[in-house]
């Protein structure tokens, strides 16, 4: 691990310490972007990555972690969360609420709580991997400890 973290990463894990979460930042070699390269260097299966997904919900930000192997159906998050609308959050958006970039959203470490829902299919898995503020930065956590960390709602994302 290097010597100094992201500040990025080192904000999530004062958080995960905090929250009294066990599993240590890992820092990759390469960035994982996505779920598919995020497994790859892990190892794990893809549904195994818990994705970071921040969506516009009415103008509001909302966290949907979810599984890498599903896809989120926004019309059902919108229902589940009562919005109007929810569509695909812009960079900016993403980083104006989380202070981290798309592909490394982590579920804490956000400059302000993040109304969150947590995709039950990653219950499925024993260990799931969470990004930690950075692309070249993930950790271990269950979906227990998600919907704990995060208070987010366990939900049918998909």
């Amino acid at each position: 691990m290097p010597e100094k973290l992201h500040p990025n990463v080192a904000r999530v894990e004062q958080a995960l310490r905090e929250r009294q979460v066990t599993g240590e930042v890992v820092v990759l070699d390469d960035a994982a972007p996505t779920a598919a390269t995020a497994a790859a260097q892990l190892g794990c299966e893809i549904g195994a990555i818990a994705n970071s997904l921040i969506f516009d919900a009415d103008g509001t930000p909302l966290l949907v972690l979810t599984s890498g192997a599903h896809r989120v159906n926004t019309d059902l998050i919108a229902r589940l969360v009562g919005a109007a609308k929810v569509r695909r959050a812009t960079p900016e958006f993403v980083r104006e609420h989380t202070g981290q970039p798309i592909g490394g959203v982590a579920p804490v470490g956000h400059p302000a709580p993040v109304r969150t829902l947590v995709d039950t299919w990653l219950g499925k898995h024993e260990v799931v991997w969470a990004a930690a503020g950075h692309p070249h930065s993930v950790f271990p956590t269950s979906f227990d400890e998600l919907v704990r960390i995060t208070g987010g709602a366990p939900a049918e994302v998909g």
